[in-house]
């Protein structure tokens, strides 16, 4: 299974992931050291966030899951339609994080997702999203997963 973990510094597993413009992406195996396959340092027009064709970058890198800190639910919507999963978790350990997925552990919880910029044009009005454990006032669906990706055949 192909992983691509959110990291703006290539160290740490970092957050926002549609904002993301730097990706590691890893084959991930059970009970098998993972490996390293590629890195991804996109300029800010080909975040997710502002790009929107369907020739991105980490659509054609052929990963099966994203490891993030945190994500949106349109993030979240856009890569389900195209079979790629959503991983969340507050671990920030790239290394720690890969080691509980190729040994099928758990990983911790992430905290809600919060948007740090204001969708209705400056009005102050904002808005509620309560993903995963529910950080705000919309509904609680969300993108708290944790553990390995059901399909770990690849």
């Amino acid at each position: 299974m192909h992983i691509a973990i959110s990291s703006q510094n290539y160290r740490t597993i970092t957050g926002h992931a549609g904002k993301t413009r730097r990706f590691l992406i890893y084959d991930v195996q059970p009970g098998q050291e993972p490996r390293e396959l590629e890195r991804l340092d996109l300029p800010k027009e080909m975040s997710l966030h502002e790009y929107h064709g369907d020739d991105h970058p980490l659509f054609n890198a052929g990963v099966d899951a994203v490891l993030t800190a945190s994500a949106g639910q349109n993030f979240v919507n856009r890569l389900g339609r195209r079979g790629i999963q959503v991983l969340t978790t507050s671990e920030s350990d790239i290394a720690a994080a890969l080691s509980a997925l190729s040994s099928g552990a758990p990983l911790p919880a992430a905290a809600p997702h919060e948007h740090g910029h204001d969708h209705h044009g400056g009005q102050g009005q904002g808005h509620g999203h309560g993903h995963g454990a529910g950080g705000g006032q919309g509904r609680a669906r969300g993108t708290a997963v944790v553990g390995m990706p059901t399909d770990m055949t690849d």
